[in-house]
């Protein structure tokens, strides 16, 4: 069994609360499903956000989705002109059998732009 990171992020339409639990919520689900993962896989999960997303934490969804064992942390992205707004981005790091490239990568949306080397 290794030890892989899987990233993801979801473009957010707008700064609301349960908007952003049933997108992130949509999101990790995506990694989960699209690399066989269950949540017992999961070792910690690094979830950020750009600075202009204030209504509730990230992490909120995965412990809404049953995920309550595991290391979750929130961060605010760089502010950094010119960036995509309204993007929370997922940095997983999990047990698997799958190679290195095996893993999906999970970009939803308008979030597909900003990986479209590694977005599945």
């Amino acid at each position: 069994m290794a030890v892989r990171a899987v990233r993801g992020a979801v473009q957010l339409e707008r700064d609301e609360s349960g908007h952003m639990r049933q997108q992130v919520s949509e999101l990790l689900t995506a990694i989960l499903e699209r690399n066989a993962l269950v949540p017992d896989d999961l070792i910690s999960v690094w979830f950020t956000a750009t600075p202009d997303l204030h209504s509730d934490f990230p992490a909120v969804a995965a412990r809404e989705l049953g995920i309550t064992d595991v290391p979750l942390i929130c961060a605010q992205e760089l502010d950094i002109e010119g960036a995509m707004p309204r993007v929370v981005r997922i940095l997983a790091h999990v047990e698997t059998e799958l190679p290195k490239s095996g893993v999906a990568h999970v970009y939803l949306g308008a979030a597909a732009s900003l990986r479209k080397d590694i977005a599945q």
